[in-house]
C-alpha cells in the first residue's frame, strides 16, 4: 500500500480518518483560500481541496498519495467564512438562526499523476438562536476557526434541528465517498482491524 498523507491541519479530519482505520502522516500545506470573483461555491471548495492535495504532494520526497479537503457553509448562495471576531461570529450565527443552509465538503486525492476530486452537499437546519446564546457560544472558544462559525460535532450541535446528507461531511470529511476515492489509489480503510480467520 502506498504511503498516505493528509494535507490538512484539521483535528476533525484526523479523527475521522482514524475512525475508519486509515493510517496517515499529516502535512502542512497552506494555500491561498481567497474566493475568486463570481466563483460558485461548489467550484471554490473543490478548487481549494485540489490545491491543498497538490501543495501537499509537492512536499513529498518519494511516491505517495495525498488527500486535501475543504468545507464551506453556504447561505443564499453566499459562502460564509470563518468568524473574524465576536461581532462577526454573532452575525453569522444569527443569519443561520431558524433557517436551512448548505454545507459543502470537497475531497481531492492525488498521487502526482492522477487527481480525483468530488464535492458532497448536505442541508442543515438550525432552530431559532437568541443573541445571548450566540454570545455565550462565542465565549466558549469553539466557533473561532470554524466555517460558518459553528461545529456540529461540538457545542454547536444544540442548534441543529435537522440534517439531510452526510454528517461526517459536515464535520469535515464525507467518509463513505472518501473511502471510495482512497480505494481507487490503493489506500485501504480498516487497516488496524484484526482479520478473523475461520477454520474449516
Amino acid at each position: 500500500m502506498p504511503p498516505f498523507y493528509l494535507a490538512s491541519g484539521s483535528p476533525r479530519r484526523r479523527e475521522l480518518l482514524t475512525q475508519v482505520g486509515v493510517s496517515f502522516t499529516v502535512l502542512g500545506a497552506p494555500v491561498d483560500e481567497a474566493l475568486l470573483p463570481t466563483e460558485a461555491a461548489e467550484r471554490y471548495v473543490e478548487r481549494l481541496a485540489r490545491a491543498k492535495a497538490h501543495a501537499g504532494f509537492a512536499l513529498l520526497q518519494a511516491p505517495g498519495v495525498v488527500l486535501g479537503a475543504d468545507t464551506v457553509v453556504v447561505l443564499d448562495g453566499q459562502v460564509l467564512g470563518k468568524p473574524r471576531d465576536a461581532a462577526h461570529a454573532q452575525a453569522l450565527l444569527l443569519s443561520l438562526s431558524g433557517r436551512e443552509h448548505q454545507v459543502l465538503t470537497a475531497v481531492a486525492v492525488t498521487d502526482g499523476t492522477h487527481t480525483r476530486s468530488l464535492c458532497v452537499a448536505s442541508q442543515v437546519s438550525f432552530r431559532t438562536i437568541c443573541v445571548e446564546e450566540a454570545q455565550r457560544y462565542w465565549a466558549s472558544g469553539e466557533p473561532a476557526d470554524k466555517a460558518g462559525g459553528y461545529a456540529i460535532q461540538g457545542l454547536g450541535a444544540v442548534f441543529v434541528s435537522h440534517l439531510s446528507g452526510s454528517y461526517s461531511a459536515v464535520v469535515g470529511l464525507p467518509l463513505q465517498e472518501t473511502a471510495a476515492l482512497l480505494g481507487e489509489f490503493g489506500v485501504a480503510c480498516w487497516q488496524s482491524v484484526p482479520q478473523i480467520v475461520h477454520s474449516h
